[in-house]
């Protein structure tokens, strides 16, 4: 029996152009690439800034059913499509997310695709890459600095230590510090108080970075930041404190986006990385922008499931930045439908075609919802060995019945030529020129309306819950000036409801709303469901437990 290579081992045997080389086929000049190494590079901003006058090309979003323990493929497939489209002879290129380490080192691992559908340098990329996220860090960090040594220092501006919403951020998971309490020790320390971490990912200025479209663009954004609160609650701004300057300081090389290859030597930007669980799960603005102005189709992916992925992407980032898909793709497995239709791990081996069935359920929901946003769209049955044709064949008459055409897939064992028939008809789709995009709800509605239109119409729940303070919160900020911000859903990315383990299409349930935080400079809210954790924990065993240097001094364990 053959032996399967895993991704590390594949990329690994990568046979890499240096990235002036995949540069210069996408027209950039070396003096505007950065280079770091010889197969990463980031591009210089003013080059970015001389497109501005080029048409665009076409821009397809990747999403996917909600995950499960099966695997999906989202990125992968993503991968897979920008390379199957230059197979065929397009101009394409991916606009990706950076990975965040917590995931490499908990449960998900990395987000550089997978088998023979990668971008390299896939141990870069997922360790550590060009330093963006180190960078986004210590500007979050910054802040929280400022703000305590302010207090320290006296307090000018009045802030209520006890309405400080600045929370610090670090770019791994780690349950304990979701709740702390900072500056004990005496008055050398300053005043006790209650604070806490997010992950990174989770954090505002990755949001704003992510959405920013110049530097001056992203020193606004920082300065309007609410970071605090007096005593007759007015708010106290990142600007009060003279932030911005420093902090741009720290992130003027992040705003540039990141340059690499895919296994088939076809260009890649990898750029931010928010989650979409938390955040707003897409790459950033600036990189997506100048891949349309550099090439014909642009294929980029929005996190975890289309409920919470592509309607932030579709409501947040196309609306904000002015842009407008020209074809989606949603990513499906038959091992995922089986467990979304009730089958254990351990039985996703074994040809279950009802089984099967139950669980296209949650396909057609997305299917239903993706149609809501004018958007034309295509299955893409991201192939495991396992599957059986007729699985596959189930899958596809299935989609049928909801008016689109789904392809089998095998791009993670075959590269590019394994999605061809998929990219044929997505390139198809986008030159058409039939979509209607809109976004899901209209920026002048009220902030709880807008929540409530999200968990009716894609969630497909009865009926939003919050408390009055929650309420009374929106009001407030509606009369602040906040009110035509998009909201920022956080909440769980295995179920369209709250509940993790309510798989399928669930229906008759109830949005629970915990909290909402304001996020002024990326100018959305972001409302806080169920149990969701913006600092997530480890697994009871975690892949760092795996990961490490072989005899060779060479990574092993990554994947």
């Amino acid at each position: 029996m053959a032996t399967v290579k895993s991704d590390i081992e594949i990329a690994r045997e990568a046979k890499m152009k240096p990235i002036m080389e995949i540069g210069k086929g996408l027209g950039i000049p070396e003096k505007d690439l950065i280079p770091y190494g010889h197969t990463k590079a980031k591009v210089a901003l003013s080059y970015i800034d001389s497109l501005k006058s080029k048409p665009n090309g076409k821009l397809i979003l990747v999403t996917a059913i909600n995950p499960t323990p099966a695997g999906e493929g989202k990125t992968t497939t993503t991968v897979g499509l920008g390379d199957g489209l230059n197979l065929i002879g397009k101009k394409a290129m991916v606009a990706l997310r950076e990975p965040s380490l917590g995931p490499c080192f908990g449960m998900k691992g990395g987000a550089a695709g997978g088998g023979y559908a990668q971008i390299v340098p896939m141990e870069d990329i997922n360790l550590h890459f060009t330093g963006d996220f180190h960078a986004i860090t210590s500007a979050h960090n910054l802040l929280s600095a400022l703000i305590d040594n302010h207090i320290y220092w006296g307090n000018e501006l009045g802030i209520d230590t006890r309405r400080v919403v600045w929370r610090r951020v670090m770019d791994m998971n780690d349950r304990a510090l979701r709740e702390i309490v900072c500056s004990l020790g005496g008055v050398a320390n300053g005043y006790p108080r209650e604070a806490g971490f997010d992950i990174t990912v989770a954090s505002e200025i990755m949001a704003i970075l992510c959405l920013s479209t110049s530097i001056a663009d992203l020193e606004r954004r920082i300065g309007q930041i609410v970071v605090a609160y007096k005593k007759d609650k007015t708010p106290v701004l990142a600007k009060d404190l003279k932030a911005p300057g420093a902090m741009v300081v720290l992130l003027k090389d992040a705003l540039q986006p990141n340059l690499v290859q895919t296994l088939e030597n076809n260009p890649a930007f990898v750029h931010g990385g928010p989650f979409a669980n938390i955040a707003h799960g897409c790459n950033s603005v600036m990189a997506t922008q100048a891949a349309l102005k550099l090439t014909d189709y642009v294929v980029t992916e929005a996190g975890f499931g289309a409920d919470l992925g592509a309607e932030k992407f579709f409501d947040i980032k196309c609306r904000k930045a002015g842009l407008a898909p020209a074809a989606t793709v949603i990513v499906a497995t038959v091992r995922a439908l089986k467990m979304h239709g009730g089958a254990a791990k351990e039985e996703l081996k074994v040809e279950n075609v009802e089984v099967l069935k139950k669980g296209l359920a949650n396909l057609g929901r997305h299917i239903e919802n993706v149609k809501k946003f004018g958007v034309p769209i295509a299955v893409a049955v991201n192939h495991f060995i396992s599957d059986t044709e007729p699985e596959v064949q189930a899958v596809i008459d299935y989609c049928k019945t909801h008016g689109v055409e789904a392809f089998r897939c095998t791009h993670w064992a075959e590269g590019g030529k394994g999605i061809e028939p998929l990219a044929k008809h997505v390139a198809e789709l986008a030159d058409k020129g039939s979509a209607q995009f809109k976004p899901i709800y209209d920026e002048n509605t009220s902030l709880f309306d807008k929540v409530k239109t999200i968990a009716r119409e894609i969630y497909r729940a009865d009926e939003v819950v919050a408390d009055k303070s929650v309420r009374d919160q929106l009001k407030a900020w509606e009369a602040a000036g906040y009110g035509k911000f998009p909201i920022c859903m956080a909440k769980t990315q295995y179920s369209f409801s709250t509940d993790p383990n309510l798989k399928g299409a669930p229906t008759n349930h109830v949005l629970p709303v915990r909290e909402v935080r304001l996020s002024a400079g990326a100018e959305f809210i972001v409302v806080i469901c169920g149990d969701i954790m913006t600092m997530p924990g480890l697994p009871k065993v975690p892949s760092a437990e795996v990961i490490g240097l072989d005899e060779k001094g060479q990574i092993a364990g990554l994947f």
